[in-house]
């Protein structure tokens, strides 16, 4: 019995996927909920898994095909055994001792092939950051690059050379792309700023923070406080919290706030939901599961869909200041920044104090710059005196 492979269902927002890779060929043998293929759409690569045991039967799309919701991707023969090879001489042993090793990861695709040989590199000088080490088209390119300055180095260009690559974009690059183009081009967006006194909530930290992860087995970090703040700051300013939508505006009653975290294929924002009533245990924990999703490519849809308001933190990365782009259809977000010591007045004293710029980017047509001050200022308040955070008040 015949048993299809099907894309699964795409969200709406999602017009196609791409198929990257194909980890099994025709005639291989496969378990049940093993990964078959990988696809990649404008938000998350996806792994689809084999629906029986069997063999492969048919490959019906192959590597770079695009496909939509429920196409057909290939066909398994249930229960089928697959074939034993067939027997060959013993190789000599000079062969044996000469062969070529295995991939880095396993079979390579023939996509990847083609890469690596078009770079001139083999598997072995490219590290994989697929499943198991699998190497991707993106890998090959990364290393392709990083090579590049050693053959300079050993050959250099005549002076005045350029020398210029041209790489495709992957999906997921043309989406952000598109959606950060989208943010400027179709929104009335502005940005404001403030700075907070970090020193009650690093005390706070310093103090509870071993007591915090032995209760909740989870690490106290900055970003579950700031996520509680803007919880509480986005009841106050439900416009901070709505969207536009046509002639209309579109207030939402819960707190979906979406977080943004590096994937090897770039930046992706899964979202923590009803955040208005999650614990700052549950918020560290599950900020923690979507980052080693994300590092893993493992994310899927539904972490990534819907979004109420987003807060990127390029502190993380040495960022001083920004102005962070809007996420559509969001009205705003908040951007964290380096926390460092600086020179501040209290009491009419010059005091040392460790200091971070904290700016809210918004869409000036549905919220008005007196409520997105205000805003701003509420999260100041609360993250400088932490209590509040905890009594909503």
């Amino acid at each position: 019995m015949s048993v299809e492979i099907k894309t699964p269902q795409l969200p709406e927002s999602v017009a196609d996927a791409l198929v990257v890779n194909w980890f099994k060929k025709a005639g291989d043998a496969v378990e049940q909920d093993e990964p078959l293929v990988e696809i990649e759409t404008d938000k998350v690569v996806l792994e689809v898994p084999a629906p029986a045991s069997g063999v492969i039967e048919s490959i019906v799309e192959g590597e770079d095909s695009t496909v939509v919701s429920d196409q057909l991707l290939g066909t398994i023969k249930e229960g089928a055994v697959a074939a034993a090879p067939a027997a060959e001489a013993a190789p000599a042993p000079a062969l044996e001792e000469t062969a070529a090793p295995a991939a880095a990861g396993g079979q390579t695709a023939p996509a990847v092939r083609k890469a690596l040989d078009e770079k001139g590199l083999s598997a072995d000088d490219v590290t994989g950051s697929g499943k198991n080490g699998r190497i991707l088209k993106e890998d090959v390119a990364a290393a392709g690059s990083k090579a590049a300055p050693a053959a300079s180095a050993a050959a250099p260009a005549p002076v005045g050379e350029r020398v210029e690559e041209r790489v495709p974009m992957t999906r997921l690059r043309k989406r952000i792309a598109e959606r950060l183009h989208e943010a400027t081009q179709t929104t009335a967006m502005l940005t404001t700023f403030n700075e907070v006194n970090m020193q009650p909530l690093m005390d706070m930290r310093s103090q509870y923070k071993e007591l915090f992860e032995k209760t909740h087995g989870a690490r106290l970090g900055f970003m579950s406080l700031f996520v509680k703040a803007a919880s509480i700051a986005l009841q106050r300013f439900p416009e901070v919290n709505a969207s536009i939508d046509g002639d209309d505006i579109v207030y939402h009653s819960y707190c979906d706030i979406g977080i943004a975290v590096s994937a090897p294929r770039g930046l992706v924002v899964p979202i923590l939901r009803n955040t208005e009533k999650m614990s700052m245990a549950g918020v560290e924990s599950t900020i923690v599961d979507y980052a080693m999703k994300a590092r893993d490519n493992k994310l899927d849809m539904d972490d990534l869909s819907g979004g109420t308001f987003t807060i990127t933190n390029g502190g993380t990365f040495g960022s001083l200041l920004s102005t962070p782009i809007l996420n559509p259809p969001q009205s705003a977000i908040l951007g964290m920044h380096n926390i460092v010591k600086r020179p501040v007045v209290e009491n009419d004293e010059i005091v040392i104090r460790p200091m971070m710029y904290v700016a809210l980017s918004y869409d000036h047509r549905i919220i008005d710059g007196q409520g997105a001050v205000l805003f701003l200022k509420t999260i100041k308040e609360l993250v400088e005196d932490p209590n509040r955070i905890l009594l909503e008040v």
